[in-house]
């Protein structure tokens, strides 16, 4: 089986590589074609975007693709930024921005009231019409300041409760993997395959 990777982000490609690698080793994953434009995502939901992404790619490339979508929910935000998470902090910005604007919201909010989760649908389009989703999620909290060198994104400031007090950005990309939102969609994916 080939998967194209419709993601763009270099760091979430190489965690999805690295994941399906382990959960379908007979998969070939192929990167996103770098000659393909940027895609829309403007679904209301993550399974909307995840799809729109693989449909797109699927279509470019005409091969089987696979693609995600994830979102932060906070809940002393209402479940924001969800499924807005990459663009937090409006059109174009970037993880740092959206970061401090997460940090900014949270600022007067005691660790108690800091819970979230991060939740992630992954899609495969292939070419004789069948879609397949997955889904998976992981319970944590907000750190009140960021902490760590490693991940991307909200992983700075996102402590699983399955590694307290570490956050996603302290632990090793395979420690991470093994418990994330992510790497728990991409396994529930495997299994559907």
């Amino acid at each position: 089986m080939r998967l194209v990777m419709a993601s763009a982000n270099p760091h979430k490609a190489i965690e999805i590589a690295d994941v399906l690698r382990e959960a379908l080793p007979e998969a070939e994953i192929v990167p996103r074609p770098g000659d393909l434009g940027d895609v829309a995502e403007n679904g209301e939901t993550l399974a909307e975007n995840a799809l729109i992404k693989a449909r797109f790619v699927h279509a470019a490339t005409g091969e089987p693709a696979i693609a995600d979508d994830t979102g932060l929910e906070v809940d002393a935000l209402g479940g924001a930024p969800g499924v807005h998470s990459a663009r937090y902090a409006g059109p174009g910005a970037d993880p740092i921005a959206n970061l401090a604007k997460l940090m900014a919201a949270l600022v007067d909010v005691p660790p108690p009231r800091r819970t979230a989760r991060f939740r992630t649908v992954v899609a495969v389009v292939f070419g004789d019409g069948r879609e397949v989703l997955a889904d998976g999620l992981v319970e944590g909290a907000i750190a009140t300041a960021p902490r760590g060198d490693h991940g991307f994104g909200y992983d700075p400031v996102f402590v699983p409760d399955e590694a307290a007090p570490l956050t996603f950005a302290e632990m090793t990309s395979d420690a991470k993997n093994r418990i994330s939102h992510r790497g728990r969609a991409l396994r529930a994916l495997a299994r559907q395959l």
